[in-house]
């Protein structure tokens, strides 16, 4: 117990009689604490230990001069920590060690300061936002469940200054693809752009310099071009903490948007989903007032919207371009990360549009592979498909292959395809097995995976082991959500499994198209036949002749 309850207790005891004696065995305290507990209902304050003595105590009002003769010299031949400790020591013969004089100076000058009246006076003042004219924008970090694992994303927030409309997106980075994704989204959900200015810190998206103490900064050319696109004014706030008031509104928001939607931390399958979610919250926020304001947030957008300047009609191409070449490993590599593409792309340079989210490979203008964006370093991401022409001609290495594990780990190498492996393997051997597995991914180019898993659950059922049977089934289950389909395979009672597979000449034979054309005639025929003969009486009669 703390020592006021314990004082409380001893006067309790004491009011119902106990002796001074039992007080002190009861309690284990001494007879002068149970004397002053009686005598008072407050314990005495803790005496605090006076200063201990230090090797600078004989040099303090020495610093303190100094200190003091500063406050009037020129700003650039002001005493340095470093100056005053020489001094000490050339002057004074001082025996003291540089953190001791860091220490004292650090904890006295702004005293000295302050004392002097001439301390900078730190007072805010109120401002009034025109509907329509600035914006504020920042990102912040929270921590989310991804597919099971906790891992840290970043939350852009574009505010509206004078309604405090906000619109917010969660991505995998804070880079500049990012910074150009949120603005996309935040301006095209607004309907319009800010007429004055947005607020800004000193990001590396859009600055690559912070010129002196001037609000003047060299921005990257990216960001030239995006601002100009959009017809976007910038406004940077001071470096460091001493600016971030410059652009509280959205400071707050996002504090405020962090603590009643990502509290608790919220689990989701992808980034897309939770991007979902923070749409429909940012919809609710609509409907809240923003301290004593009168009206809410949708109120005060109401009357901004119409004021924010157009959208341009042409888009804005927000992705970053690499030109990776493909290692023999058929991956490449973008930001410490690797990724898969097809393996005929070996040796080659392609093209890469990396996304906040995702990126897009390109041979010559052509798409070959799309890929989920790796938010941890180091990471590679494998697309099962993309080895499937190798894996062909080199069966024996299907089944450690990386790009198998990953597949699994997503669910697209499921339960049904490693069964029907199994039983293609028992009944061909190792080799043309493992071969006529990998002929049945390839029906996924064409067909719809879940299409494939169940020819793939049909055919084993069946005991057809081909990757023919695997695609006659597979057709049949993508027409039978169009139509119902007639034939063999379906079960003539509920829940009943088809024991047999049609053969593919078979189907083919029962599904030909129909035969338009019209019927032969022999009339041409006839006719050439009439003008023989008639041809062979006349030569006839030319020889009687």
């Amino acid at each position: 117990m703390s020592k006021v309850e314990l004082y409380a207790a001893i006067r309790r005891d004491h009011r119902a009689g106990m002796k001074m004696r039992e007080l002190e065995r009861k309690y284990n305290v001494s007879w002068r604490t149970v004397k002053k507990a009686v005598d008072s209902v407050w314990p005495e304050p803790r005496k605090k230990p006076p200063p201990r003595p230090t090797a600078l105590d004989p040099y303090k009002p020495v610093i303190d001069e100094i200190l003091r003769t500063d406050l009037d010299a020129p700003r650039k031949q002001r005493h340095t920590i470093t100056r005053i400790f020489h001094r000490l020591i050339e002057e004074h013969s001082a025996e003291v060690s540089y953190p001791m004089v860091r220490r004292y100076v650090s904890d006295r000058k702004p005293e000295i300061l302050a004392a002097s009246g001439k301390a900078p006076m730190e007072a805010f003042v109120p401002q009034t936002h025109l509907p329509g004219h600035e914006a504020e924008v920042d990102f912040g970090d929270v921590t989310v469940r991804l597919a099971g694992e906790l891992v840290t994303c970043y939350l852009f927030s574009l505010r509206l200054s004078y309604s405090g409309k906000a619109v917010h997106r969660v991505f995998a980075s804070c880079g500049q693809e990012a910074f150009f994704e949120g603005h996309v989204h935040a301006l095209r959900t607004l309907g319009g752009v800010p007429r004055s200015k947005i607020r800004y810190d000193n990001l590396k998206s859009a600055v690559a310099q912070v010129l002196g103490l001037s609000r003047a900064r060299v921005e990257t050319d990216r960001w030239i071009a995006f601002r100009s696109h959009f017809t976007i004014e910038s406004f940077y706030c001071r470096p460091g903490i001493e600016g971030a008031h410059e652009k509280g509104g959205v400071e707050g928001m996002i504090g405020y948007f962090r603590r009643n939607h990502f509290t608790p931390v919220p689990e989701v399958a992808s980034l897309a989903e939770l991007n979902e979610m923070v749409d429909q919250w940012d919809l609710h926020d609509g409907h809240r007032r923003i301290g004593s304001r009168p009206r809410t947030v949708n109120e005060y957008f109401a009357i901004e919207q119409p004021m924010l300047l157009p959208l341009p009609q042409e888009p804005f191409e927000t992705g970053r371009l690499f030109t990776p070449r493909v290692d023999r490993y058929s991956q490449i590599t973008v930001r410490t990360n690797r990724y898969s593409v097809p393996t005929r792309l070996i040796g080659k340079r392609v093209r890469v549009v990396l996304h906040a989210s995702h990126l897009v490979v390109y041979d010559q203008n052509v798409e070959v592979a799309r890929h989920e964006r790796l938010i941890a370093k180091g990471s590679c991401r494998l697309d099962l498909d993309h080895y499937l022409e190798a894996l062909i001609r080199k069966p024996g290495a299907f089944p450690g292959a990386t790009a198998l594990e990953q597949a699994r780990s997503a669910g697209r190498f499921t339960p049904v395809h490693d069964a029907w492996w199994a039983q293609a393997r028992k009944i061909h051997g190792e080799q043309d097995g493992t071969r006529a597995l990998i002929e049945v991914l390839l029906l996924n180019r064409y067909l719809a995976h879940e299409h494939v898993v169940a020819g793939l659950a049909t055919a084993l059922r069946a005991g057809a082991l081909t990757a023919d049977a695997v695609a006659l089934e597979a057709r049949k289950a993508a027409q039978s959500e169009d139509e119902p389909t007639i034939g063999g395979s379906i079960p003539a009672d509920p829940g009943q499994s088809p024991a047999t597979v049609t053969s593919l000449h078979e189907w083919r034979l029962a599904h030909l198209p129909p035969d338009t054309r019209p019927l032969p005639s022999v009339t041409p025929y006839d006719q050439l036949l009439r003008s023989r003969r008639t041809s062979g009486s006349d030569h006839r009669e030319g020889e009687a002749q």
